[in-house]
């Protein structure tokens, strides 16, 4: 099924069913009035989310209504974990390669992760605000995975089960601040704004055989001013899988039902593939021309990012955002 919520109802919106071809839609407020709410019950409210889908895709949902995008919020417009891994080595190494610093060993064996902005999402066609384009304002094209409640110590195998819905983000990050937040020794803050999150979230069952062995098999596509950026191969390069990745953030501390785990930037090998973020293509250039000639993001840019099916159709909806001053 593909669930959403609509900016309406509160800061947690309105939950609703979304049919497969992302033209309708239909309010589940008496299953659940948000996509938290259903999360934190979800072995009850699953299955009637479900019937309720089934109903819309016949056309037999009551009270349906055509499902207008700048409508939506992020399907959870907040949650209470956002942790982001980068589970990418491709990317990994370009960037540690182009500024002279080897990959620890550990990078191979043990995910990297943090703890990212949680307390709010943009909606999938709302603005990346930016104080001033001397941040250095780039995109990530991400996939995500949504729990339910995970225990503490879960094996991977384990985690597999705890995976309820899929859906792709827009992580923004100002990479202009990055190095001087790091070079703390203490992580990202400030160089972390608000991320948008896909239209709707689907769960595992609906991606067929795109979802095997706890990866996306699809290409993300980017396309940054109407112009092709990438398309790189979600399960192809991924060093760890999302269960591994759901079980390394488990590993002292349970999770809450509504946990978002990102895979990180989608990075393959192949550099034909393009690229999923700015800071990608322009190691790709240093590496290759000694210096990056691709820009990053300025006011007045677009981007969209999507997943489509074989034959050509949205999965979880594009992610559509313009970039913004902040007005003061």
């Amino acid at each position: 099924m593909k669930l959403g919520s609509l900016k309406e109802g509160g800061r947690d919106g309105t939950l609703i069913v979304v049919n497969r071809a992302l033209t309708q839609a239909v309010k589940a407020s008496g299953i659940a009035p948000t996509l938290q709410a259903a999360l934190d019950d979800w072995s009850s409210t699953a299955p009637r989310l479900n019937a309720l889908y089934e109903e819309l895709n016949n056309g037999a949902a009551k009270d349906a209504f055509a499902l207008d995008m700048h409508a939506l919020a992020s399907p959870l417009p907040r949650a209470y974990e956002f942790v982001d891994g980068s589970a990418y080595l491709p990317h990994v190494e370009r960037v540690r390669r182009a500024r002279g610093a080897e990959v620890p060993e550990s990078f191979y064996t043990d995910p990297l992760m943090y703890q990212a902005t949680s307390a709010g999402f943009l909606g999938p066609r709302d603005p990346v605000v930016v104080p001033s384009e001397d941040y250095g304002i780039d995109l990530e094209a991400e996939v995500v995975v949504i729990t339910d409640d995970v225990p503490m110590a879960v094996t991977p195998a384990q985690a597999a089960a705890h995976i309820q819905l899929v859906g792709i983000v827009n992580d923004v990050s100002l990479r202009g601040l990055i190095p001087g937040e790091l070079a703390k020794g203490f992580g990202f803050l400030q160089s972390k704004p608000r991320s948008a999150l896909s239209p709707v979230f689907v769960t595992p069952d609906e991606l067929g055989d795109a979802w095997q062995d706890e990866q996306l098999h699809l290409p993300m596509r980017t396309w940054l001013n109407g112009k092709w950026f990438g398309e790189a191969e979600c399960g192809v390069d991924m060093q760890f899988n999302f269960a591994q990745l759901v079980a390394h953030a488990a590993k002292t501390r349970p999770l809450t039902a509504g946990t978002i785990v990102g895979s990180g930037t989608i990075a393959n090998e192949d550099t034909g593939k393009g690229a999923s973020c700015l800071a990608e293509q322009r190691t790709v250039e240093t590496l290759r021309d000694g210096k990056p000639s691709t820009p990053f993001l300025s006011f007045g840019d677009s981007l969209r990012i999507d997943v489509t099916d074989a034959s050509g159709a949205s999965i979880f909806g594009s992610i559509e955002q313009s970039i913004a001053p902040l007005k003061r």
